[in-house]
């Protein structure tokens, strides 16, 4: 009987956890030559080897995308779509942040702990992050791996393909479409090692922080899971309710989401999304286009967080609640979500922003830090099942639009 790969990670993960939890709890002493020497190599050699071919599939990918789009006025349209779809559902997913941070009150229970250490870098202010996203070479947008910057570059070249006859673009077409297969293939042989690589690196987490770490935290801990459960299925109810079929879509993508759990990397689990969309049920044109530019911007996880750790420090550190508070609090998280970068520990980083936006203690992200990889997963997953639930919810957009032109 073949394993499906979404299986074979699920049980990399569960042996992962069970091989950590055991080596902290029995043998303390292995555990910094162990991870030092093994499971850490191992588990940045695998997302070493994903991040090789995310930025020239996505290149590749989203120009043969706008290539078989065939006009501009389907990239404007795509894009206007998607990003009213990505405000409203990440302004949902911060409500639903506050608001579970403000009924179960994480901050009343919780105490410092001396584990972690939080990161004091300042997040790019907004004009900042625009002006970077146009990049100043091709050549260092896509050595560097920026993906906004890889997408702006890949928009900018598939609309000039588009705007040119057939005889001018087709060897370069042929080149790219060629390229995809390689890369394809490449993918192909990465994922036969994923199994390893989220052994390692989710027994690296749990064997050197173990799970005691979570008990001083566990009302914050549960907290945000809560609120990332009950987005994920606020998804399952959108993609019913416009006719998507939400059991295509969890299968179709299962393995990317196990991935994304497995590796707390957005990007890791873009190249695994865009090869299971099509059993999703989703149009390729629409998906090559859709979910890297999901990947880039669509960051639900992030934005949860932030708004629950903001209301988090607020209740530990005693600061009085106003409205203008909350507002801030919310704005700041919105924009913050679309510019996190879809790599593990980003979104530590970010709560500067928005804690310093709320004129809130920074002491609070050292409170945090030391469990962020143990929520880490489960953010990411919701990233990459909000990044591809809206390329789904888009297509259904689409169809409505073909039936009722």
């Amino acid at each position: 009987m073949i394993i499906s790969l979404s299986t074979r990670i699920f049980l990399a993960l569960g042996a992962g956890i069970l091989f950590g939890g055991l080596l902290n709890l029995y043998f303390p002493g292995w555990v910094e030559p162990l991870d030092e020497n093994l499971l850490q190599p191992v588990g940045d050699i695998f997302l070493r080897a994903i991040q090789l071919i995310v930025v020239p599939l996505v290149f590749v990918a989203l120009i043969m995308g706008l290539t078989q789009l065939r006009g501009s006025g389907y990239i404007a349209r795509y894009t206007s779509k998607l990003m009213s779809l990505y405000i409203v559902t990440s302004a949902i997913a911060i409500f639903f942040g506050l608001v579970i941070a403000f009924i179960i009150r994480p901050g009343d229970s919780a105490e410092p702990i001396a584990t972690g250490e939080g990161e004091t870098e300042e997040g790019q202010s907004l004009i900042d992050w625009l002006v970077s996203i146009v990049p100043e070479n091709p050549f260092e947008a896509l050595a560097s791996g920026n993906l906004l910057q890889v997408i702006v570059l890949a928009a900018l070249v598939g609309t000039a393909i588009n705007l040119l006859s057939g005889d001018q673009t087709r060897p370069f077409i042929d080149v790219i479409e060629s390229v995809y297969e390689i890369v394809q293939k490449v993918l192909a042989l990465v994922l036969k090692i994923a199994p390893f690589g989220v052994f390692a690196l989710i027994a690296s987490m749990v064997a050197s922080q173990g799970f005691n770490i979570i008990a001083n935290l566990a009302v914050y801990v549960l907290g945000l899971i809560l609120a990332i459960v009950l987005m994920i299925g606020l998804y399952a109810l959108f993609l019913f309710i416009t006719g998507a079929k939400p059991k295509t879509f969890f299968k179709g993508f299962a393995p990317a989401f196990t991935l994304a759990f497995g590796t707390a990397s957005s990007n890791a689990a873009l190249p695994v999304a865009l090869n299971g969309a099509e059993k999703a049920g989703l149009q390729n044109e629409l998906s090559r286009f859709a979910i890297p530019f999901g990947t880039a911007l669509k960051r639900d996880g992030a934005g949860i967080l932030q708004g629950f750790n903001a209301i988090f420090v607020v209740q530990l550190f005693g600061v009085d609640m106003t409205i203008e508070l909350v507002l801030t609090i919310f704005l700041s998280a919105l924009l913050v979500s679309f510019s996190t970068a879809g790599v593990p520990g980003a979104g530590i980083i970010m709560m500067t922003t928005v804690l310093s936006a709320a004129n809130l203690p920074l002491e609070g992200i050292a409170i945090v830090a030391g469990i962020d990889r143990i929520t880490e997963g489960f953010r990411t997953l919701l990233n990459v099942v909000g990044n591809t639930a809206n390329a789904s919810l888009l297509q259904q957009w689409e169809n409505r639009r073909e039936k009722n032109p």
